[in-house]
């Protein structure tokens, strides 16, 4: 059978949840991952939907994820295709998943009229920058993440 992708249904909730926690840990920011099911199935699932998702499969068995999401460029007039997590399971690495995957993405965003594809990596996560580096990706090192949440977020909400 080999690899295949498929769009996550409302079915698969609790297995991104299982990826998103797996993908977490390695990431050494599972103190972070708060999601629950019921949140994972109103963004992916309700009306509208804020991200989509996929599931990879070898064999029949499900091996991986992909959480994206659009924004828009207002230099290019046109969406992002950005992608919020892309996990494969350790021991299924190596075998082309990942490629297949930011492959797929890739060809998604084009035929949605996208300009570009964007995600982060984490600055010690060298594995990862390689295998980007293979794909053709560039850092932005010219630009930085910002990032409002909790009290800092409320606080600034209520300004308005």
């Amino acid at each position: 059978m080999g690899v295949t992708l498929r769009d996550a249904g409302p079915a698969d909730v609790a297995l991104l949840l299982r990826f998103i926690r797996a993908l977490a840990e390695y990431e050494r920011l599972l103190d972070e991952a708060v999601a629950d099911e019921a949140a994972l199935r109103a963004s992916l699932f309700g009306t509208p939907p804020r991200a989509h998702a996929l599931i990879a499969e070898l064999d029949g068995a499900p091996v991986g994820f992909a959480i994206w999401f659009y924004s828009f460029s207002t230099f290019s007039g046109r969406p992002s295709l950005h992608i919020e997590d892309v996990f494969v399971a350790p021991e299924h690495r190596g075998n082309g998943i990942g490629r297949k995957i930011f492959a797929y993405l890739a060809a998604r965003a084009l035929s949605d009229g996208c300009a570009r594809m964007e995600w982060s990596v984490l600055d010690w996560n060298e594995p990862a920058i390689r295998f980007y580096r293979g794909l053709g990706a560039q850092a932005m090192d010219e630009w930085t993440v910002q990032r409002l949440s909790g009290e800092a977020l409320a606080k600034l909400a209520g300004a308005a």
